[in-house]
């Protein structure tokens, strides 16, 4: 897999999440999900173009390629483990988790993902066998 500046992950992410329903991805709307200017979102497709990470023709929708859409998902997977993480063992705010979870999404490494589900995993396990009863 390529390596990828954090900031050209959350681009990556931003247009797999907004092309989910089979349809490309906007400028505008890559530009305002991440809260940066179109000029600098237009910056950053013409380099995931070069790298062959999607397919961007002028005036048109953003797609990603198969090798994108791979490393797209990878990161997305990475960020939903750590937000599910967050959320459900340490009970931080979905908010607060969301922001974290795409800080750290770009540094933790592939053992760090693999612990986490699995420790979420157990505790979900362990949970179902000792629900706790309400008074």
């Amino acid at each position: 897999m390529q390596n990828l500046t954090f900031t050209m992950e959350n681009y990556l992410e931003a247009i797999y999440e907004l092309s989910r329903d089979g349809k490309g991805a906007r400028v505008s709307d890559i530009a305002a999900r991440l809260g940066v200017t179109k000029a600098s979102t237009n910056s950053a497709v013409a380099t995931l173009s070069e790298k062959g990470l999607i397919v961007n023709e002028k005036y048109k929708e953003v797609y990603l390629t198969p090798a994108g859409l791979e490393l797209a998902e990878f990161t997305a997977n990475k960020h939903h483990v750590i937000r599910q993480f967050l959320m459900t063992i340490l009970n931080i705010e979905p908010i607060v988790a969301d922001k974290d979870a795409c800080a750290i999404e770009h540094v933790i490494s592939m053992d760090s993902i693999n612990a986490m589900q699995e420790f979420i995993q157990n505790y979900k396990d362990k949970n179902k066998e000792h629900p706790v009863r309400e008074k």
